[in-house]
């Protein structure tokens, strides 16, 4: 039987580029999962992941140029954006080096044996160790933060995990080109290539979460498939962690006084965040309440001028682009939804940016109104106007779980003068990951104290896919009772050998 090929496709197109690989077996994707399972033993040492995680940084670095061409050949997502995308992928692999060499991630606790206690306490040595082999299933619309060499895959490399990528349809050419780089870096570090391994097609993907020697997967994409991949990895003989990004409306709330405050900045900045990268990020605002009246005339005017000025953007891919034209196309049929600048095609290959507009009254009707609490990937928002807080808290409440929820507040609430903002920000706790004041979700940084992932449908797993606590989705706890010294492994031991930090209770 012929293999079926893999093409790389050029967005701005729809024209194949090249012929990049070919879809991989089942025999395949077994292969691919033995030879990573092989290779456990040799990432069982610290330095030679640290080291690997920051040969992999430079040869991407520099590989850059060609890593930015190939990336934007596949995505259009254009060279500016690429290179900083390049660079938070390079920064977050050194970033896990760190992580690694300072060792609080085992986080490693000891109870001293203390016969006095009732019942008495024996001797505890706790720490935490890796999974085994990780599934990762690469994103569409980050090429590199989210694919091949990204946060799943270097979180889980940095936890002691080899990784099977599952490379996204959009971008194989990158992702072939990313992935010998790593096992470069691999061998160069004294590791077996096979650390990470990439296979390619649909088919592929389903052996991958059924294989008995994955022990993990990690997944951004859509609700669709992710909860497809989420019920099939529950669904196997011994289920294993599914650690999904899937969708996430990021609900912005206008306060009045920040509407009367400053009206025309906040929709300047709202258009700004919902038009970055074609309106393809994960945290794209899709849901804004803005108050009645006058000042909230001022801001949805602010936002309609941006937004017509933004020139047309090629998606992802065109099925991509297909689906946002529908979609966009239904919301704005719904009786009492209007259009005042139109989302939608712009060309054979590209869309504009645009946003609807519905009272809050609408939406609380519930019914068809719920396909507007939908994620719609692309250029668009929906504005809902309210009339006051009770009737925002109400629109809140119809929402499922989010990556983010965002307040634009007024300076003097702010700063904690009475009004509706503790309110908003306990209710938005509620239904979101991170809560951004002020500012906007898009941008996620990578560092220690960052949560990326929320409620249902936002992720399946309460874990951060962003900043160094992602490498605790990759590891287990185990307790070691009454062991002796020498036989403990050399993170526990007395003497400390590794240097690792630790709590110690007792006497």
């Amino acid at each position: 039987m012929t293999a079926n090929p893999v093409w790389s496709v050029d967005p701005r197109t729809g024209k194949q580029r090249e012929r990049v690989a070919v879809e991989a077996t089942a025999p395949d994707v077994d292969r691919a999962v033995r030879a990573a399972h092989a290779a456990r033993a040799a990432l069982a040492d610290p330095a030679a992941r640290a080291a690997f995680l920051r040969a992999a940084a430079g040869l991407l670095d520099g590989a850059a140029a060609q890593i930015v061409e190939a990336a934007d050949a596949e995505t259009a997502l254009g060279g500016a954006r690429l290179t900083g995308e390049l660079a938070r992928t390079t920064g977050q692999l050194r970033a896990f080096a760190d992580v690694v060499e300072e060792g609080a991630y085992l986080d490693v606790r000891i109870d001293r044996a203390d016969p006095s206690l009732t019942p008495p306490r024996p001797e505890l040595r706790r720490y935490k160790v890796p999974l085994g082999v990780v599934a990762v299933y690469a994103a569409s619309n980050f090429p590199l933060a989210f694919s091949v060499p990204g946060g799943d895959t270097a979180s889980a490399l940095a936890a002691g995990c080899p990784v099977v990528v599952k490379a996204h349809p959009d971008h194989p050419a990158v992702s072939e080109l990313c992935a010998g780089l790593l096992r470069r870096a691999a061998v160069a570090s004294g590791l077996p290539a096979d650390v990470v391994t990439v296979v390619h097609g649909f088919d592929a993907g389903l052996e991958l979460i059924r294989h008995p020697l994955v022990r993990a997967a990690g997944f951004t994409g859509s609700v669709r498939g992710g909860r497809a991949l989420f019920d099939a990895a529950a669904a196997r003989p011994v289920p294993i962690p599914f650690h999904g990004e899937l969708g996430s409306l990021n609900p912005v709330v206008v306060s009045p006084a920040a509407a009367a405050e400053r009206a025309e900045e906040i929709g300047s900045g709202l258009a700004a965040s919902v038009t970055l990268g074609v309106g393809q990020f994960c945290v794209k605002p899709g849901l804004v309440l803005v108050p009645e009246g006058a000042d909230g005339d001022l801001l949805t005017a602010a936002l309609a001028e941006q937004l017509g000025e933004t020139g047309p953007g090629v998606l992802l891919d065109h099925r991509m682009r297909e689906n946002f034209v529908a979609g966009v196309r239904e919301r704005a049929a719904l009786p009492g939804v209007t259009a005042p600048v139109a989302a939608g095609p712009a060309g054979e290959h590209t869309v504009g940016a645009g946003y609807l507009g519905v009272a809050a009254a609408r939406l609380l009707e519930g019914g068809p109104y719920g396909l507007l609490l939908e994620e719609c990937f692309g250029p668009v928002t929906v504005v809902v106007r309210y009339s006051g807080p009770d009737e925002a808290a109400a629109v809140l409440d119809l929402l499922d779980g989010n990556l983010s929820a965002t307040l634009q507040l007024s300076r003097a609430e702010a700063q904690g003068a009475p009004g509706p903002a503790a309110a908003l920000i306990a209710q938005v706790t509620g239904l979101a990951g991170r809560i951004v004041v002020n500012g906007w979700p898009t941008g996620v940084a990578v560092a220690p104290a960052q949560h990326h992932g929320g409620p249902y449908p936002a992720a399946t797993s309460h874990s951060t896919s962003v900043g160094g606590t992602a490498v605790e989705r990759w590891l287990r706890p185990v307790a070691y009772q009454s062991v002796p010294d020498a036989l403990l492994p050399p993170e526990l031991r007395e003497d400390n050998p590794l240097g690792l930090p630790r709590r110690v209770t007792g006497g």
